[in-house]
């Protein structure tokens, strides 16, 4: 897997040197305020190593989607400060409406060893997510070295992902190299028994990353919606349920291909059932897989809870992307809080991909106790789905 043999950053000599960094500094904000810092969090691994290396940090990232163009809205600054609070060391902000501007250049011909800055928002600039080989030079020759620690991007081939990379030495930040070391392990050389557990409401998003772990996984859980989809290909009533009726067969072809690899594929045995897509309208749990007419499945039940249980309970890898029921609704969030409670209890790696699963883990405090949150959404997506990621590709082989 050639994700696996790209540069670190500790393979490169950063000493006095300036390096340019692609962060995912991509935070939800109210009113101008961040309202939380993760992501911000996680990137300072790879900053401090950086910085107690000597180097000369020049940050970058986007936020939010500015159209095109200089918004303040949607302006780093913010992020700038709550660096400088979180480094305990001013990061000043290059404040130029083209990003790579006069500003930046006299930030970064001023630096110091072990100096951090942050460039301006890079979705100002059109070209940015085209991959416009002009800004990536120009983002280039601030720097002597590039690193990439921007997970969430790494499916996207932008100016500041992929681009950059063409023009100077490049290596993976701590949080890329965590993330391909732990999910690449999970889909090249298992432990095992290896189960996927996959939910969220559509077969449509999943179809690839279902073929793929076919190939590789023991055990395939299916819950959410998508699983009505695959209860009507077997012939079970789904009552008003959330059905994609033009993937029933697809449903039905990726079952018959776990049956031919051997692979267990498990489908919810009960459902916590309502009228309507509401928590106040009243709702029972079903005594089998059967909803009934004008009902709709809006969790999974306890039998299911318990099934589940018995075949993760020994397992060895454990990768998880979806949600159980709609989550958002207490009443309909207890098999997501069930399964994320049974991993973080589990004697094996466990890796949790995706916003809503993420979410979820960490809204319910779990999170200290799974082996691995990954921080990209769709690019988790994409790397279960055994897809080349062009934002590690770009990176300098070791």
């Amino acid at each position: 897997m050639s994700m696996l043999n790209k540069k670190r950053v500790y393979d490169l000599d950063v000493a006095d040197k300036k390096v340019l960094v692609r962060c995912d500094f991509n935070v939800p904000m109210e009113d101008g305020a961040i309202t939380d810092d993760r992501r911000i969090v996680s990137a300072l691994e790879t900053i401090t190593y950086l910085t107690e290396h000597d180097a000369k940090v020049i940050l970058m990232s986007h936020l939010g989607r500015p159209d095109k163009k200089y918004d303040p809205t949607f302006s780093m600054k913010p992020i700038a400060k709550r660096l400088s609070e979180l480094l305990k060391k001013e990061v000043p902000l290059a404040e130029d409406e083209n990003v790579v501007g006069e500003h930046a250049k006299e930030l970064v011909s001023n630096m110091n060893k072990g100096d951090v800055i942050l460039l301006e928002n890079v979705r100002f600039v059109k070209g940015e997510t085209k991959n416009d080989l002009e800004f990536a030079k120009a983002l280039a020759s601030l720097a002597d070295l590039y690193v990439n620690d921007a997970f969430g991007t790494a499916h996207r081939a932008h100016s500041s992902t992929a681009g950059v990379a063409q023009f100077l030495p490049s290596a993976m930040g701590f949080l890329i190299e965590k993330e391909v070391t732990v999910m690449g392990k999970a889909l090249v050389n298992p432990d095992r028994p290896f189960v996927a557990i996959l939910g969220g409401s559509k077969v449509s998003d999943k179809i690839s990353v279902i073929e793929n772990l076919l190939d590789k996984v023991d055990t395939l859980v299916i819950g959410g919606a998508m699983a009505f989809t695959f209860a009507k290909a077997i012939g079970t009533k789904v009552g008003i349920s959330k059905v994609e009726e033009d993937k029933v067969e697809v449903a039905a072809s990726l079952l018959e291909r776990a049956k031919e690899k051997g692979v267990r594929l498990i489908l919810p045995l009960d459902y916590h059932v309502t009228t309507e897509f509401s928590d106040a309208t009243e709702s029972f749990i079903t005594d089998d897989a059967n909803i009934p007419d004008g009902y709709m499945g809006l969790d999974i039940g306890d039998k299911t809870i318990q099934e589940f249980e018995a075949v993760l309970k020994n397992a060895k890898t454990v990768v998880w992307n979806g949600p159980m029921g709609v989550f958002e609704m207490d009443k309909y969030a207890v098999g997501t809080k069930a399964v994320a409670e049974i991993l973080s209890h589990l004697d094996a790696v466990t890796i949790v991909g995706g916003g809503d699963s993420t979410a979820a883990v960490e809204k319910l405090g779990y999170a200290d106790s799974i082996t691995h949150i990954s921080t990209g959404g769709g690019a988790s997506l994409e790397f279960l789905e055994g897809k080349v990621l062009p934002g590690i590709d770009a990176i300098s082989d070791r």
